[in-house]
């Protein structure tokens, strides 16, 4: 049985041994990064500058949310909204787009580094994070995803051989509020593997909305994950009249560590209010499909 103690106090250890001075964390608010965040002030206190980048790739008041939680610890936030769009304008590849994403954090981490004459970066890599961009599935942003060259001294990832699971006992150990520890996972590269294709602000603002819908309907269910994603355009009529509007994709599953998924099991009406209402209240959808693909052969994210 693990002691979820000592993985606690095997981290504060790693992080006083690795990080000399001042040392930037990602922190994005997820449970991952909370946990790290939590572990390394214990290490090393008032040298940890957590820094929030706020990409425009988050959901709907997330930003906010973020900052309310973690305002004590002297968070920093950092806009840079336009600058991570423009990284990705015209880029479709999945796989291109998790690589720029990846590599846009680091140099906005890397300018905050000289500013403050930080050394080191704490990242909240964890165990299924290095498996899928070690075995080619995708890059994550944080490890496949990151350049080749860096200018931190080194990146340190206390949590890096934690699944999931995991991860939320230490969060709960730590004593995170539960809105953190029972957080549904939320990718790195945040909406904009949401997106299929090119990622652009009018479909930004459709996914947003539709993942506001999607999590409101299904909280009641407390799936593993839950989300939409924009698909491309279909055919639809809207008050009589024919519409090329985006086709939109729901997502809910359920998993112990996000290395295997099964689709949740949706009651009709259920899926029904979720297909109206973001039909409804969202002009530019023609058309809502719900997706029940297991992981594998499909991953849970759509890129």
């Amino acid at each position: 049985m693990v002691d979820y103690k000592k993985v606690i106090e095997d981290a504060v250890d790693k992080i006083k041994n690795e990080c000399k001075g001042k040392t930037i964390i990602a922190l994005s608010g997820g449970v991952d990064s909370s946990v790290c965040a939590v572990i390394a002030h214990r290490a090393i206190g008032e040298d940890l500058v957590p820094i929030f980048v706020d990409t425009g790739f988050m959901r709907e008041g997330e930003p906010e949310r973020i900052m309310d939680v973690f305002g004590d610890m002297n968070l920093e936030v950092i806009d840079a909204r336009d600058r991570f769009i423009e990284a990705v304008e015209g880029v479709s590849d999945p796989e291109e787009k998790r690589k720029i994403i990846g590599e846009t954090f680091i140099r906005v981490f890397e300018e905050k580094a000289k500013e403050v004459g930080a050394r080191y970066l704490i990242q909240g890599t964890i165990y299924p994070d290095r498996i899928e961009s070690e075995g080619g599935i995708k890059s994550h942003h944080n490890v496949g995803g990151l350049p080749i060259n860096i200018e931190f001294e080194g990146i340190v990832e206390p949590i890096a051989d934690l699944y999931k699971d995991e991860v939320r006992i230490v969060a709960r150990e730590l004593g995170l509020p539960e809105e953190i520890s029972e957080r549904m996972p939320f990718p790195g590269p945040g909406l904009a593997v949401r997106i299929v294709g090119e990622v652009t602000r009018e479909k930004l603002e459709v996914v947003k909305r539709a993942n506001r819908i999607v999590e409101e309907e299904l909280d009641e269910f407390g799936p593993w994950q839950a989300f939409a994603a924009v698909l491309e355009k279909g055919t639809g009529v809207k008050g009589d009249v024919r519409v090329h509007g985006w086709i939109i994709a729901v997502r809910a599953v359920e998993s112990r560590d996000g290395m295997t998924a099964s689709p949740v099991e949706m009651p009709w009406e259920n899926l029904r209010r979720i297909s109206s209402r973001i039909a409804a209240e969202i002009p530019d959808v023609a058309r809502v499909v719900y997706d029940i693909t297991p992981k594998p052969p499909a991953t849970i994210e759509y890129e």
